[in-house]
């Protein structure tokens, strides 16, 4: 308590009927500041056992949103629940700071195009200008985070750019090296013309667009009789000057035709003349053959570029040609084609070797004098070009617009190309058993993401190319010879002064890249390859490199791997989680997590994806200040997103967590200290929280509500902790939203008497006593998931606790205790059962109440329930007050004979389930259903209870869903009648004088209460109710007359005529008109 003894804390109390959520957690923001709060938990906590929490490095170049936030929550959840549950959590912030999203920013600043601007400005002024704004948005995150109520570690943070971070990386690479997984290859892989880099397969995945691309049909006359050509179809044309090849596949059917309006013979794919052909009888069909028969056969080039390579300009044979698009012939530009390149150099081609690369563009992706027509132009913007030359050269056979998905850069938000470039690679094909077997050993939620989305990516996984050809990164510490012979793989600094003579303390490019090592082969100075690692090898070896592993902290990542939880959203199946596998299985052969959360992406209101540029959803920092955190935490984890599914974001949703859950909450608090006051003022005695009379109390079962919200709680609590267990939030949440529900709506609502002292002082300290227990143990439970209400709770109801002799500093934060567990002995089930019940039958009550328009002020004669089941009747049976009181009726009526009170009931058939399945049977099913008697009805519900289906009729099986019951009242008219869950409630909804009379005295004392609350009056506070009437013969007159001691009860307060002299202050007073009369209300305020 060192840390605190000096401070004065803030206080908390209940004050006002409403509270102002968003500066209520600013408040509490600063108490634990105050108190260390963070620190402090981990303190108290350094001597449990460990969970270990990986938190997956975001960028600081961009605003945090949504996604983040959503993220960020899940997290702090499930840590927050791990140390109430008995662990030390550590929590330490990543941040990525290498690669292209860094890059894009200064390239964008200071127009840099291509790599000769970058040489001109120097690789240290471009590295320094990164270092510079790497961190641009850093304090921005921490104040979003913080203000979210994340408990998490900024200041012994991570970041990808720290040099001991980029050594551990080495160290990871040179064990990958060392154990045969690094490759260098010559591979056609997606490219970023805005970045001027390659990509990983993963990347080029993750921005799809739909775009509209031009589509040729392109003629390649034989040199053996130039009247036939082969058409080939490509979206393309950019790749046609480099065109060296023709694919067919040998086992379909081609057609040689004649085109009738061009006189000209084409062959393609038999399948695939409709496509070119709209009419039969544009085109004659000369000759048909597999396309075996066209292997080897010679075309003319379509451009003079390369027209001197040898090997090339012939048809060649793959099964990879399919039947489903282009013409069935696949024109081959090896350097910009996946297929295309293993086809060429399977076929000799092209060489790996002696080549020819034919690959006539640059860094920035725009054609080289080789191509001299189309020099200097972007291969995207040289396509209407290039058909124009296919026009004019008689080339082009047909053209039109294709609307197709296309990736494009995921950072310069650039069409991507694929070409043929030298990169680094890790060996994954050959890992994918392995990959799959430690993804199985890992627990998903949701499952369906381990099962389909992410194996299917696994099985699918190909070798993962590592280097990018950029500046701002961790250089890849390898040193080669110059003629490529002699490899030196570096694994840390210290190596490297060994090797090269040369300490450094940091070992980005600048430099780097100038220290040699001497060849032991007599090669001369070995030197760096100028690649650096893909960002996503860095993120992907962050569980060892945050430790600085092995260099430090081996013990620990010994102690503390593979982690017990991680959470990103569904994209990071291609990303975070896939590369944090690749690795982990590479080095150890283990998964590196045990539990992960997937969540689903945050969406506009509109499903539109979320955009800075359009501004097309609301500034968070808006929402926490007008709804709190707490209010948008709630909202995003009971939402699907939770699932693995997209949430489409609406403020109303945040709004509706503070007015149904938080309010109500907020409500039951504020009755339990307004209570305390009441009875400390009436009775002088304080209340103070006391569990022996709790469990005393539970023991003698003194009161059922009592039993029941006390056993609930149990029930609860072994809920919670078994979902929890299994990282299932989104069961978990919509329960405690729930449960509070029947706190506020049930066990408050027909307990208020007993809490106000209404009935003996020793119910009173029992009810309370409960209540406090009640809401002190939600206040811990619900701890992890509203962080600032619950602490706010916990404070509030601190105070109603004994005086401890040794103040703990456990006692600070309801986030430095320990989740409670269930008491056996506390539950019991049937009262659980019985009032499961009752409130079943109170609902259905309440909804013919409304049907009949008959307001719940309002008294009414009789409530009956029907239940075929004693056992049920029986539950009830000690439960009558609740269902009298929370119906407002005068006799409850329990009973087994549904006929007695002439209910009847008859079938009709729900058409949505039941049109599908009958199809052309559904009238005469329909005719049957409507047909049944009571008895058949009897059968079939007697029946459902242990048949799939309740029964069989023309062949058609009627479930459950197929069928409504109806049930009506045929003798009795006073009642209305409905049906539920086995039950039939019939409510007697004509009231006589006298109900009608009670229902005038609510109706005076519910509009002075709505009164005293708009007035913001305490229990405490010394008020007058006075009233006049006019006209003096209304009924509502003659019962404020009549009922005026009743009132005055019920009221608390003195309810007296206006005519009444008095001297006090009026600080509330209104008119309304109630039936044939208006009534004036005036609340004063007794002055001395």
């Amino acid at each position: 308590m060192a840390t605190t003894t000096s401070l004065t804390l803030i206080d908390f109390s209940v004050s006002g009927e409403t509270l102002q959520f968003g500066n209520n957690e600013k408040n509490i923001l600063a108490y634990w500041k105050q108190i260390n709060a963070f620190e402090t938990s981990n303190k108290l906590s350094k001597d449990r056992p460990k969970y270990t929490f990986y938190d997956g490095p975001p960028f600081a170049t961009g605003l945090p949103h949504y996604g983040h936030i959503l993220a960020g929550t899940i997290k702090d959840t499930v840590t927050r629940w791990a140390y109430q549950t008995g662990h030390h959590v550590e929590r330490r912030f990543g941040w990525d700071c290498h690669g292209i999203p860094v890059e894009y920013e200064i390239d964008k600043k200071f127009g840099i195009k291509g790599p000769e601007d970058v040489a001109k400005m120097g690789i240290a002024t471009y590295n320094n200008h990164c270092r510079e704004i790497v961190m641009r948005y850093a304090q921005e995150w921490e104040d979003i985070v913080d203000r979210m109520g994340r408990w998490i570690d900024f200041r012994h943070d991570y970041k990808t750019m720290y040099p001991w971070f980029m050594e551990s990386v080495w160290f990871i690479f040179k064990q990958l090296y060392e154990k045969g997984f690094v490759y260098r290859s010559f591979k056609v892989m997606p490219y970023s013309m805005g970045c001027c880099t390659s990509l990983s397969n993963f990347e080029a995945g993750q921005n799809y667009k739909d775009i509209d691309d031009p589509a040729v049909w392109v003629s390649f006359p034989l040199v053996n009789d130039p009247t036939v050509k082969l058409v080939a179809w490509t979206t393309t044309p950019w790749t046609l000057p480099s065109n060296l090849a023709l694919c067919v596949n040998p086992n379909s059917t081609y057609v040689k035709v004649l085109d009738k309006a061009k006189n000209e013979t084409f062959i393609l794919m038999e399948k695939r003349v409709g496509e070119l052909y709209k009419k039969p009888d544009t085109y004659q069909v000369l000759e048909t053959f597999k396309g075996s028969h066209l292997k080897e056969m010679r075309y003319t080039p379509l451009f003079p570029y390369f027209a001197n390579v040898p090997t090339a300009f012939r048809v060649l044979c793959d099964d990879y040609v399919t039947e489903e698009s282009g013409t069935g012939i696949v024109h081959q530009a090896p350097y910009f084609g996946e297929d295309d390149y293993r086809v060429c150099l399977a076929n000799g081609v092209i060489n790996k070797d002696t080549g020819p690369v034919v690959c006539p563009i640059d860094a920035q992706c725009r054609f080289t004098d080789e191509v001299k027509d189309f020099q200097g132009q972007n291969v995207k913007d040289a396509d209407k070009a290039i058909i124009k030359h296919l026009k004019e050269a008689k080339r082009l056979v047909h053209q039109s617009v294709m609307k197709h998905s296309y990736p494009f850069c995921w950072r310069s938000d650039t069409p991507l190309i694929y070409r043929a470039v030298p990169s680094w690679f890790v060996r994954v094909e050959g890992m994918v058993d392995r990959l799959l077997a430690n993804n199985s050993k890992a627990y998903w939620v949701p499952d369906f993401v381990k099962e389909k989305r992410f194996a299917n990516w696994l099985r699918d996984a190909r070798d993962w190319a590592i280097s990018r050809d950029r500046y701002w990164g961790n250089p890849m510490p390898l040193w080669i010879s110059e003629d490529g012979q002699e490899i030196v793989c570096v694994g840390s600094i210290e190596e490297l002064k060994q090797l090269s003579g040369i300490q450094l303390d940091d070992i980005h490019r600048e430099f780097v890249d100038e220290v040699t090592i001497p060849s032991r082969l007599g090669k001369g100075l070995l030197r760096r390859i100028p690649q650096v690692f893909d960002c996503w090898f860095e993120s992907g070896s962050m569980p060892y490199a945050q430790l600085h592993y092995p260099f430090e902290g081996r013990q620990t990542f010994d102690d503390t791997f593979p982690a017990d939880f991680i959470a990103e959203g569904i994209d990071q199946t291609r990303g975070w989680f896939y590369t944090l596998l690749v690795i982990s299985t590479a080095l150890f052969d283990q998964p590196p997590f045990k539990n992960v959360i997937v969540n689903g992406i945050v969406l506009t209101s509109t499903a539109e994806k979320m955009s800075k540029r359009k501004k097309n959803y609301q500034d968070p920092k808006l929402i926490l200040e007008e709804h709190g955190a707490d209010a948008l935490r709630l909202y995003l984890i009971t939402s699907p997103v939770v699932r693995g599914v997209s949430l489409k974001f609406k403020e109303e949703g945040v709004r509706d967590i503070v007015k149904d859950v938080f309010l109500p909450w907020y409500n039951a608090l504020r009755l339990l200290i307004q209570s305390c006051d009441q009875l400390k003022m009436d009775k002088k005695v304080t209340f103070i929280y006391d569990e022996k009379r709790l469990y005393s109390s539970m023991e003698l079962n003194t009161n059922i509500m009592d039993t029941w919200i006390v056993s609930y709680t149990q029930t609860l609590l072994d809920f919670v902790r078994q979902e929890m267990d299994a990282y299932r939030l989104y069961t978990v949440v919509p329960r405690l939203v729930k449960y509070i529900d029947m706190l506020t709506n049930w066990y408050v609502k027909l307990n208020k008497k007993r809490f106000k002292g209404e009935t003996t002082l020793e119910d009173c300290l029992v009810s309370l006593n409960v209540l406090s227990y009640i809401l002190l143990t939600m206040s811990k439970l619900m701890g992890p998931f509203t962080p600032f209400l619950a602490e706010y709770m916990y404070q509030v109801i601190r105070k109603l606790m004994p005086p401890s002799a040794t103040p703990s500093e456990q006692d600070l934060s309801v986030h430095f205790q320990l989740m409670p567990k269930s008491q056996k002995s506390l539950v019991n089930k049937e009262i659980e059962r019985g009032v499961a019940a009752v409130q079943t039958v109170i609902c259905m009550g309440r909804v013919v109440r409304e049907r009949k328009v008959v307001p719940m002020k309002y008294p009414l004669p009789e409530f009956v329930i029907i239940h075929k089941d004693s056992s049920v009747l029986k539950d009830l049976q000690s439960l009558e007050d609740f269902v009298r009181e929370g119906l407002n009726v005068r006799k409850v009526t329990l009973s087994q004979d549904r006929e007695l009170y002439g209910v009847e009931m008859h079938a009709e058939p729900n058409f949505p389930t039941l049109g599908k399945k009958a199809g052309g049977k559904v009238k005469v099913v329909t005719e049957k259903i409507r047909g049944m008697t009571d008895a058949d009805i009897e059968k079939l519900l007697s029946e459902g209870e242990t048949e799939s289906s309740l029964t069989i009729i023309e062949e058609i099986p009627i479930e459950h869903e197929d069928v409504h019951i109806v049930y009506h009242v045929a003798k009795q008219t006073q009642f209305e009648a409905t049906a539920e869950e086995g039950f039939v409630v019939l409510l007697d909804y004509t009231p006589d004088a006298s109900l009608i009379d009670d229902g005038l005295v609510r109706e005076i004392t519910s509009r002075v209460q709505r009164l005293r609350r708009e007035a913001r009056v305490r229990p405490t506070d010394e008020i007058v109710i006075y009233y006049s009437v006019e006209p003096q013969t209304s009924e509502i007159a003659r019962i404020a007359v009549e009922r005026q001691n009743e009132i005055t009860t019920i009221l608390g307060k003195p309810f007296l005529p206006l005519d009444k002299t008095h001297n006090h202050n009026i600080i509330k007073k209104e008119k309304i008109t109630v039936k044939d009369g208006e009534i004036e209300f005036v609340i004063t305020q007794i002055t001395d």
